[in-house]
């Protein structure tokens, strides 16, 4: 059976591109097999494999349009188990495109449900940083979403945000969906981090990861050289730490 997560914060630059990549991985290292799925027109996803959004011929946006299927347009990765439907700017249009058609919320769950059963164990679902077609159309195929939050002042504000989302995606399109929050780049130096993970921990109980995902300078690197950090630095701090996620992930969902 596929287990479907969607990454996605209104927020940009909490990590969700290199959270997505990372642990989707760490779980093909793990033995499982992995599609990454880029549905943000920024396309750092697919930058971040090493693909050119520009030079691509055939994206997401074909499979959205029903003129491909997902299998038809993905990539395999330069990682065992790792493939990946990329992106380019091309969704920009496409997101106002399919706005208001009928069913336009469950065209990535079509797509989704037309592959062969168990084909992959895990989709991982890269959204923009924005509430529009495309990441309601990840939500509503999505089993889990996972929210990656820095500790600051505005978390709190995003957080109660998405859980409104969430409560509204359940209610119309996905009653299935569930929601986790992922703490990333932690400075455990920082008195005001220490603070507001603490007011997290009381507030948030089972929904917040145990893991915790530090600020590693290598893990903004690995994205420019087109590889994820099992590839790029896979002894490093980031690299366990995601890890760890992924285990988090496997044992408890």
């Amino acid at each position: 059976m596929t287990t479907t997560i969607v990454v996605s914060n209104q927020k940009g630059g909490v990590a969700k591109t290199t959270t997505c990549l990372s642990l989707g991985a760490c779980l093909s290292e793990m033995g499982k097999i992995v599609l990454l799925a880029d549905m943000d027109p920024q396309a750092n996803l697919t930058l971040s494999m090493g693909l050119k959004p520009k030079e691509l011929h055939h994206t997401v946006g074909d499979a959205l349009l029903e003129n491909a299927s997902l299998v038809g347009v993905s990539r395999e990765s330069p990682v065992y188990g790792l493939d990946i439907v990329p992106a380019n700017q091309g969704l920009v249009i496409l997101d106002r495109i399919l706005y208001g058609r009928p069913g336009y919320q469950f065209r990535l769950k079509n797509g989704l449900d037309a592959m062969d059963e168990g084909f992959y164990d895990f989709v991982l679902i890269d959204c923009p940083p924005s509430l529009g077609t495309l990441t309601l159309n990840a939500l509503t195929a999505a089993d889990l979403l996972i929210i990656p939050v820095q500790c600051e002042y505005y978390a709190a504000h995003t957080l109660r945000h998405f859980v409104e989302l969430v409560q509204q995606v359940r209610e119309k399109t996905n009653p299935r969906l569930k929601y986790r929050v992922l703490v990333t780049m932690y400075d455990r130096r920082n008195r005001i981090c220490r603070v507001i993970l603490n007011q997290m921990k009381r507030g948030l109980n089972e929904a917040l990861f145990d893991t915790i995902i530090e600020v590693d300078t290598r893990l903004r690197e690995s994205p420019v050289f087109g590889q994820p950090i099992t590839l790029y630095a896979p002894k490093t701090r980031g690299a366990e730490q995601y890890r760890a996620l992924a285990k988090e992930l496997m044992n408890h969902g």
